[in-house]
C-alpha cells in the first residue's frame, strides 16, 4: 500500500490532521513540540462518489473504496538535517513514504505555540525544505564516493550515476529541491533517480491549516495567498485548504450530522477529503472498478498501467492466467444506465493485456491458470 507522510514545523497541526483523516485517536496532539516521536499509521479511504452510483447498477449495497496509508511524521526543526530535535530519526521516516503531505500553520493564536515564535508559513516552508535538502546532498555525496572506484574503472551503469548525481547535487547546492530539476531526463536517468530515494523528489502537496472560523473564506487569508503563491512559483506543487480543528470535530459525528455542520459553516466539502485527492493525485495513481452480484470496488493503478498489470492488483492468478478485460468506462455506463444496454449500443469492448486502463475504466477479467 501507498504512504503519504505528514511533515512539517512542530505544532503545526499535523498529528491533530492525522487523527482526522484516519478517523483515529493514535497521535498526540499536544501543544508542545515533539509530542509525537515514533511515526504513527492509519489507513485511509480515497473518497470516491462513482461508488454508489455504479453500485445501483449493479444492485448490489456493498461498496468497497480504495485506500491510502497515512503516516504522521514528527516536526522538523532547523538544523534536523545534523541531527538537531531527533532529525535524523524523523528523516529516516520521511525516507520510507511515497508522498509527503507538508502541513503549514495559517493561523494566529497566542494560546499555541509556535516553534519559532510567530507565524510565518512561507519561513516554515522554506525551515522544513531546507532541511530535506540538505539531507540530500548529503545523500548524494555519501552515493558519490560509493561508486567512485566503479566510475574510475569504467562501469556503465556507474558512469551514468555519476553523471546523473553531479547534476542533482548542483541543483540541490542552490538550495532547490531535487523534484524542480529542469534538465530533461532519459527513461534510464529517471528510473536512477527513483532509487536514490531522495527526499525532495518526493511528490508534495501542501496543506494550509486555518482556524475553523476562517475555512469558508480561506481564498482571502493572507497566509494561505502567500503559501499559494510561494508553492506554484518556487515548488511547483499545489496547495489545499484544511482546518485541522474542524476536520478533528468532525471524526464523531455521522455523514449527515457531518454534512450539516460544514453547512452551517459554510463549507461545501471536508478538507480532509480534498487533501486526500490530492496525495492520491501526486502520487499518479487512478482508480478502476470491478463488481458482481456481492460489491462494487475500487482498485489503485499507477497511470498508464496495462490491463495485464491491473489485472495483478487483484490477484496474482489475474495476471498470470490473463486473457481479456471486458471494458466499459465510467460515465458510459451511467449515460447507458445497464450492463445490458451498454453491451447493445457497443459501449463494452474486449481490450488485451496490453490496453492501458483508464481512468474510471470498469473492467471484467477473463482469466485461465
Amino acid at each position: 500500500m501507498l504512504k503519504a507522510g505528514i511533515v512539517g514545523l512542530p505544532n503545526v497541526g499535523k498529528s491533530t490532521l492525522f487523527n482526522a483523516v484516519t478517523r483515529s485517536h493514535k497521535a498526540p496532539a499536544e501543544n508542545y513540540p515533539f509530542c509525537t516521536i515514533e511515526p504513527n499509521l492509519g489507513v485511509v479511504s480515497v473518497p470516491e462518489p462513482r461508488l454508489e452510483p455504479l453500485a445501483k447498477i449493479a444492485k448490489t449495497q456493498t461498496l468497497i473504496p480504495t485506500t491510502i496509508e497515512f503516516v504522521d511524521i514528527a516536526g522538523l526543526v532547523k538544523g534536523s538535517s545534523h541531527g538537531e530535535g531527533l532529525g535524523n530519526k524523523f528523516l529516516s521516516h520521511i525516507r520510507e513514504v511515497d508522498a509527503i503531505l507538508h502541513v503549514v500553520r495559517c493561523f494566529e493564536d497566542p494560546d499555541i505555540v509556535h516553534v519559532t515564535g510567530s507565524v510565518d508559513p512561507v519561513r516554515d516552508i522554506e525551515i522544513v525544505t531546507t532541511e530535506l535538502v540538505l539531507a540530500d546532498i548529503e545523500a548524494v555525496k555519501k552515493r558519490r564516493e560509493k561508486i567512485a572506484k566503479d566510475v574510475k574503472r569504467a562501469d556503465k551503469h556507474a558512469q551514468l550515476e555519476e553523471h546523473l548525481l553531479e547534476k542533482v547535487g548542483a541543483h540541490l547546492d542552490t538550495g532547490k529541491p531535487a523534484n524542480t530539476l529542469a534538465l530533461p531526463l532519459s527513461p534510464d536517468e529517471k528510473i536512477i533517480l527513483r532509487g536514490f530515494f531522495l527526499l525532495t523528489d518526493k511528490p508534495t502537496v501542501f496543506a494550509c491549516n486555518v482556524k475553523e472560523g476562517e475555512l469558508a473564506t480561506a481564498g482571502q487569508n493572507p497566509f494561505v495567498q502567500k503559501v499559494r503563491d510561494h508553492v506554484k512559483t518556487h515548488l511547483a506543487c499545489e496547495a489545499v485548504v484544511v482546518s485541522a480543528q474542524i476536520e478533528s470535530d468532525l471524526v464523531d459525528l455521522s455523514p449527515d450530522e457531518a454534512k450539516e455542520f460544514l453547512q452551517e459553516l459554510g463549507v461545501a466539502e471536508s478538507g480532509a477529503g480534498q487533501l486526500i485527492r490530492a496525495a492520491y493525485h501526486v502520487l499518479g495513481l487512478r482508480t478502476f472498478f470491478t463488481f458482481n452480484e456481492k460489491e462494487v470496488r475500487a482498485w489503485t493503478i499507477h497511470a498508464g498501467d496495462t490491463a495485464v498489470k491491473a489485472a495483478g492488483t487483484i490477484h496474482t492468478d489475474f495476471e498470470r492466467g490473463f486473457i481479456k478485460a471486458e471494458t466499459v468506462n465510467w460515465d458510459d455506463l451511467m449515460k447507458c444506465g445497464s450492463v445490458g444496454h451498454a453491451r447493445e449500443t457497443g459501449h463494452y469492448r474486449i481490450e488485451g493485456r496490453d490496453y492501458v486502463v483508464k481512468d474510471g475504466d470498469v473492467l471484467l477479467f477473463k482469466f485461465n491458470v
